[in-house]
């Protein structure tokens, strides 16, 4: 009997492909931060890219479609005193954003439909609780309106950003700087890597650690941390000898690693990116020039290294699209946003395919834009899987709903305090609105009237041209 030596996969064969140079965003200048996030976030509507700004922290949003040569004067989300240090595009809807800076506020931010036409300064808003400045921003995935922060004061905070208010605060786990955060599948528990070398897993509302592991990587260098969709943790890291190391880890059991790879020695920190609909892991290193991707299944070694792309330029950070912002036409099954110094490069990785059908296996139906929670019944202790959505005739993205913020009224709560003994207080949800949004509609209500004049003084003077015209045909 032969031993069959090469695995079964049909992810073997992925290929990576880096866009034609028209089709990337060139003249973007990335940021110089020394700080290990991505920088750069992607949905199926947009591409936002931290860059250098002066005087504070920006970012620039992008339609996908805006390819080639970015004008200098193209307008930022600038609303930042401090450089901006990572952004995370909500699941739940394609045109919010939200930002962590080293001024220590996170900010989120409603896109307009298509694209930014003036520079926003104007955040939808500003959730103050951190300390230090904050590096990690992520949205919750099942979830609305919630939004986990940590910052370099070694605290988590789980925002309600319907309400601007900070409703978990994670204070006294994590003796040292953060180095990731990361939710589970459906949400009801975190994964964390810390700078003391300890992985913990997190259940955020009852404020206990479920499980951990104390030197997941021996290494000094910054720990990464996720979770699969079976509830294994996956962690990338450094041996003692500096060697890159990625393992994967069972929470019921974290004594020993289910599994364990050495890779190379180089010093970059590897971001792990992560398909739960086909189990591949792909993992890009700062200032390595390749991406590598691993498929995870349930037999031994567990870890299975599939192939690795590779080009000339390294890269600086990278965003990677969600599933229904992929091609299904032509077999995509990830996409990548690789930054350069200057530039955006889309790369695209394929499965191989003879047939034109729509591929069942590769696309299996996935996570899509609806929420099946509210922020609310969340905090009162529910779970919902993400609702999913099927890719076979394309993902037509819906109407989303404005993010509305609604603040309590301070006054209230000094209220419930007065009458603690006698009724209970009712919050009331204040709504008027704030100088800085009377403001705005009269910014937005004088360029109408501007953009009115001026199509009224073009129709004048196509009717005198036409008349003109009319006169030479005589």
């Amino acid at each position: 009997m032969f031993k069959r030596v090469v695995r079964q996969s049909k992810f073997r064969h992925v290929f990576g492909q880096a866009v034609k140079n028209d089709q990337c965003y060139d003249d973007i200048r990335v940021s110089r931060v020394t700080w290990d996030s991505a920088f750069c976030a992607v949905n199926s509507k947009f591409v936002a890219v931290i860059v250098e700004a002066s005087g504070g922290g920006a970012f620039m949003v992008l339609p996908l479609h805006k390819t080639g040569r970015i004008d200098k004067a193209y307008p930022t989300v600038c609303g930042h005193t401090g450089p901006v240090l990572d952004i995370d595009w909500c699941p739940h809807n394609d045109q919010v954003i939200a930002s962590g800076s080293e001024d220590c506020t996170v900010m989120v931010w409603q896109i307009p439909e298509n694209g930014l036409v003036t520079s926003m300064p104007e955040p939808v808003v500003v959730l103050e609780g951190h300390s230090k400045r904050v590096g990690i921003i992520t949205w919750h995935p099942t979830a609305r309106n919630i939004l986990l922060s940590a910052g370099c004061d070694n605290v988590i905070i789980i925002w309600n950003v319907g309400t601007g208010e900070a409703i978990i605060t994670l204070e006294d786990m994590h003796p040292d700087i953060i180095f990731s955060v990361c939710w589970n599948r459906n949400g009801s528990l975190i994964c964390t890597a810390c700078k003391d070398k300890k992985v913990r897993v997190i259940d955020p509302r009852k404020e206990e650690i479920v499980a951990e592991k104390d030197k997941a990587h021996e290494g000094a260098r910054p720990i990464r941390a996720i979770f699969l969709s079976d509830g294994k943790v996956f962690t990338t890291g450094f041996s003692r000898m500096s060697e890159r190391q990625l393992a994967l880890w069972d929470p019921e059991n974290m004594e020993e690693p289910v599994s364990v790879h050495e890779m190379d020695t180089s010093n970059g920190v590897l971001l792990p990116f992560y398909d739960p609909d086909t189990n591949v892991v792909y993992l890009c290193g700062k200032g390595d020039s390749s991406i590598r991707y691993f498929e995870i299944t349930d037999e031994a070694p567990f870890v299975h290294y599939l192939s690795t792309f590779t080009t000339k330029e390294p890269q600086r950070g990278m965003g990677y699209m969600p599933k229904r912002g992929l091609d299904v036409n032509k077999c995509e099954i990830a996409r990548f946003y690789k930054l350069h110094e200057r530039k955006c490069e889309p790369i695209i990785m394929t499965v191989p395919r003879k047939s034109d059908l729509f591929q069942d296996d590769l696309y299996p139906d996935t996570a899509g834009p609806e929420a099946p929670l509210e922020a609310e019944e969340w905090f009162e202790g529910k779970n919902g899987d993400p609702i999913l959505i099927s890719l076979k005739h394309g993902y037509i993205p819906g109407k989303n709903r404005d993010l509305k913020v609604v603040k309590k009224n301070i006054l209230d709560n000094k209220l419930s305090k007065n009458t603690e003994n006698t009724t209970p207080a009712i919050k009331t949800a204040t709504s008027t609105p704030s100088i800085k949004s009377e403001a705005k509609l009269d910014e937005v209500l004088k360029e109408m009237k501007s953009l009115r004049e001026l199509v009224s003084s073009q129709e004048k003077r196509i009717a005198k041209l036409e008349q003109q015209l009319s006169k030479m045909d005589i």
